[in-house]
């Protein structure tokens, strides 16, 4: 068995064995959903070599855009959930386009100042994002066809399932892609940026595709999440957001998915625990 393949069998005991062992779906379900968005930044950090900390605005975007679409729009869910996927991957396309044409401290600059400027535009914009209240009271309808329910989404758990088969398609994908031709051309840049637009390689092309990816999943792992709450917080779009998504990465290993799932249930499960040791309870998780 090839290691891909290996890792993504993995992955999929991992979510089947979640429910056998945590008693909170929504917090089984907030383990994927920021593992799609750690994933999404381990393409640019991992196989890349971008440190990014606009994540957050792909996050919040995708947030915002299925919140705004469901409640005001009357559009099913899944065209709402594919409309975040677009907007990320646009907003993505945005900053990038901006930030490669810089590297090193000013590549990290110029993402974060896309993440500050995103965020200081949704909480001014109050009539579109709901400010800092949020957009609220967003609603998770179940999948239907005809008016026949083919995936119940009422309950935690129920919604857990839905969450777990976009995360294993979406870890299929992006497994696909990391192996290609064009996941391959991607660890050239990231090792050597100098050998590889030698060779001739289109460097800000390469970057801005990875960006457009990154940008789309993690535009989906915003609708989710704020699918699973009923609302978009503005705090999706904050800067702790990035920097939340890019120390699962890290902790969990740059270069690798399977990691990036196990980072964030890292990251997710272990400050739930905190939380209830310490209401500061980043100070501890930061100590560790």
């Amino acid at each position: 068995m090839q290691a891909k393949h290996f890792e993504f069998l993995i992955a999929v005991v991992i979510v089947i064995a979640m429910p056998l062992f945590m008693k909170s779906g929504s917090l089984a379900s907030e383990v994927l959903i920021y593992a799609l968005a750690a994933m999404a930044c381990n393409l640019l950090l991992g196989y890349t070599g971008l440190l990014s900390f606009g994540q957050g605005v792909f996050f919040g975007l995708g947030s915002y855009t299925l919140g705004i679409m469901l409640t005001r729009l009357p559009i099913p869910m899944p065209l709402a959930l594919l409309a975040a996927v677009v907007m990320g991957g646009l907003g993505a396309a945005l900053v990038g386009w901006v930030a490669i044409r810089q590297k090193g401290t000013y590549f990290v600059m110029l993402t974060l100042a896309f993440a500050q400027m995103f965020y200081f535009i949704a909480y001014s914009a109050s009539d579109l994002t709901g400010g800092d209240n949020g957009l609220m009271d967003i609603p998770r309808k179940s999948l239907s066809i005809g008016g026949q329910t083919i995936l119940p989404l009422e309950t935690p758990w129920q919604y857990y399932g839905f969450v777990a088969v976009l995360f294993l398609v979406v870890y299929w994908l992006l497994r696909r892609v990391c192996d290609s031709i064009f996941g391959r051309t991607l660890l050239a840049v990231r090792d050597n940026e100098e050998r590889a637009a030698a060779v001739g390689y289109n460097l800000r092309l390469l970057k801005l595709q990875a960006f457009v990816i990154s940008g789309a999943v993690t535009g989906l792992a915003g609708a989710l999440h704020a699918l699973m709450t009923g609302i978009a917080p503005l705090s999706n779009a904050e800067y702790h957001t990035s920097e939340m998504i890019l120390v699962m990465t890290v902790i969990g290993g740059t270069g690798n998915l399977l990691a990036s799932l196990l980072g964030a249930a890292f990251y997710v499960l272990l400050g739930d625990w905190l939380s209830t040791l310490w209401p500061r309870w980043l100070l501890i998780l930061g100590w560790c």
